[in-house]
């Protein structure tokens, strides 16, 4: 949780103390997001005795949230069971005005795709022991005035997502080539830190475990008509 300011781990764990009398208990999300990124569907775990059935427990803490945090769903895990460890994926959704060279940007996206070395697209991050890891595919789409951009990974460094996404932004702008995005997967580089998408319109869209079936349509967040203009 971040000092002197609100969370949503913050806030969860106000409402879980509420709802349920305990004081002493640890929530583990299944990834940190930065500053200012949303999330569509976080997955957590807390190891805590409670009187209530779940979807009871569901309601209970729910009314104790802010109206903009809400569970969705609440059930019991195996005793071993860890949100962050245990997932095998998870995926990341952009929102970003329309008026881009789509073509270019899917080109952009598909030098992405497969294991890497992202240390041009991360911030130092002490819990992390490597800087590799595999993207498993990069789309975008159409949707009104919106481009949508899904990136779906093992795992993510800190700030890699919003790296990535300003590279390929930068892409269907016409300002960077593509070999550039090959150097900067190749040697160490501080131009993707120096695009980093703003962390509005990024959304943590799914966090996937063994056997969980794949989003397959991209649809965003929020749908805004697309008008020409002039």
């Amino acid at each position: 949780m971040q000092k002197n300011a609100p969370t949503v781990a913050g806030s969860l764990t106000d409402a879980i103390r509420v709802a349920t009398g305990a004081q002493s208990f640890e929530l583990y999300g299944a990834g940190r997001t930065d500053a200012g990124v949303h999330a569509l569907a976080q997955v957590a775990h807390l190891q805590i005795e409670a009187d209530a059935e779940p979807e009871a427990l569901r309601r209970r803490i729910n009314d104790a949230l802010p109206a903009d945090i809400h569970i969705l769903g609440l059930e019991r895990a195996p005793a071993r069971f860890h949100a962050r460890h245990h997932a095998v994926a998870r995926s990341y959704l952009y929102q970003i005005s329309r008026r881009l060279d789509l073509e270019r940007m899917r080109g952009a996206g598909a030098l992405l795709v497969g294991m890497k070395d992202w240390r041009s697209f991360s911030a130092g991050d002490p819990e992390e022991k490597s800087a590799r890891a595999r993207i498993e595919r990069v789309e975008l789409a159409e949707s009104g005035a919106l481009i949508l951009i899904r990136i779906e990974g093992s795992h993510f460094l800190w700030k890699m997502v919003r790296r990535m996404v300003g590279v390929i932004v930068e892409a269907g702008r016409r300002k960077l080539a593509l070999d550039a995005i090959q150097r900067f997967l190749e040697t160490e580089s501080d131009e993707p830190a120096r695009l980093a998408a703003p962390a509005s319109g990024l959304f943590l869209e799914r966090v996937y475990y063994e056997g969980d079936p794949r989003l397959e349509r991209l649809e965003p967040v929020l749908r805004v008509p697309w008008r020409e203009i002039g």
